[in-house]
């Protein structure tokens, strides 16, 4: 590590491998409870996962195991770091952040813990920022604003087949609970204050997907953005979405196709799509 601020994230963040390896993003893997093991999620392959939940064995989401982030942020000390940005999944969506402040605590130099106010990539651009910043010679002052600021602006649109995983594990809101499960009637959901929200409601798979893209134009007009199109055991749709979008929104700067954590996929279920518009 060339740099004195080192950058730390969460694996909610979804980030593909190449870009944090070119950023020197450190990520801390979450857990997952399937049955009765507990399990990085590194360590959980997508078919494993999607056997667990078609056979209905009980599936959970839990932060880092208790010290990881503390030998993260010793790692980023050992390599010469003098100040960390940790940035993370909102408290609201999980307690990581909490295991991070514990961490912080304890840990050998200041590290600066930034809430991202959602997760997947909007997480992941946030982290990119702060990493973009470091690389270019920035304090953690910058750092940290700029990864708070990214946080705060970017808007995730989200595609699921059903609702049923996310009701399962308790990541919708009242008013999205309402929502039927006709299998014609597709939902669309967004993130506000880290709540899993719906914004429409949509007749057939191709309609709303149509819908997600006309909202993401919508966001991104006039504006300086990174796109990410984030799938879960879907990456030919995510691969199709994603070139509906770069034909609309031309300008985009960093585009990004990725599977999410293992740790949202259990919560989103099979067939899930997203679009997160990162204004810059």
């Amino acid at each position: 590590m060339s740099s004195r601020v080192a950058v730390v994230t969460d694996s909610t963040a979804s980030l593909p491998s190449r870009l944090a390896d070119r950023f020197d993003i450190i990520t801390v893997p979450m857990q997952l409870k399937i049955g009765s093991e507990l399990i990085d999620e590194a360590y959980v392959p997508t078919d494993r996962l999607l056997r667990a939940m078609e056979a209905q064995i009980p599936i959970t989401t839990q932060p880092p195991a208790p010290d990881a982030f503390f030998w993260a942020y010793q790692d980023a000390w050992a390599k010469g770091a003098e100040t960390i940005v940790s940035v993370h999944v909102t408290p609201k969506l999980s307690p990581a952040t909490d295991a991070a402040k514990q961490a912080a605590a304890k840990s050998r130099v200041p590290v600066f813990i930034v809430d991202s106010h959602s997760s997947g990539m909007t997480l992941g651009f946030a982290a990119l920022a702060a990493a973009r910043i470091v690389q270019g010679g920035g304090n953690v002052q910058n750092a940290r604003s700029v990864a708070e600021q990214r946080g705060r602006d970017a808007s995730v649109l989200i595609y699921v087949d059903t609702l049923h995983y996310l009701r399962q594990a308790g990541r919708v809101s009242a008013a999205a609970k309402l929502f039927g499960d006709a299998l014609s009637v597709k939902p669309l959901l967004t993130v506000v204050n880290g709540q899993v929200e719906p914004f429409d409601k949509v007749v057939g798979r191709d309609r709303a997907l149509a819908k997600l893209v006309d909202k993401a134009v919508a966001l991104a007009y006039g504006r300086n953005v990174d796109l990410a199109v984030e799938h879960f055991a879907a990456e030919k749709e995510g691969h199709e979405l994603l070139q509906m979008l770069q034909k609309r929104i031309p300008h985009a700067r960093d585009v990004v196709l990725t599977q999410v954590s293992a740790a949202i996929g259990a919560n989103v279920g099979p067939g899930a799509l997203a679009v997160t518009v990162s204004p810059f």
